[in-house]
């Protein structure tokens, strides 16, 4: 089985920038699809965006298209989320996940992925 391991979260005010890093390890993920998710305190798990084995059509929740971006390095093992001008209700654990089905195309719901990480907390301040 993967194991994902996000980092890159933390404290950044309103406006702000975080690049989250989302590394695999025990298996290679080039054929998998992977996707950024995110839970608040009290709110279930909400996607945020997600990205095909080949990187094309990057898929994006609407309160995040045009701030965020997803992308992925397969060399390095590693998918990247790229959150700009962050707003407080950006808030949240963000997670990684993977589709460990080669070569599946994304379906951008939680139900379709079936790996993930433990999750790395971003804090937006007013």
């Amino acid at each position: 089985q993967v194991q994902l391991v996000e980092s890159g979260g933390g404290l950044v005010q309103a406006g702000g920038s975080l690049r989250l890093s989302c590394v695999a390890s025990g298996r290679t993920i080039g054929s998998y699809a992977m996707g950024w998710f995110r839970q608040a305190p009290g709110k279930e798990r909400e996607r945020v965006a997600a990205i095909n084995w080949d990187g094309f059509s990057p898929y994006y929740a609407a309160s995040v298209k045009g701030r965020f971006t997803i992308s992925r390095d397969n060399a390095k093992n590693t998918v990247y989320l790229q959150a700009n001008s962050l707003k407080p209700e950006d808030t949240a654990v963000y997670f990684c996940a993977a589709r460990t089905q080669p070569y599946s195309v994304v379906i951008f719901t939680t139900s379709f992925f079936d790996s993930w990480g433990q999750g790395t907390q971003v804090t937006v301040s007013s």
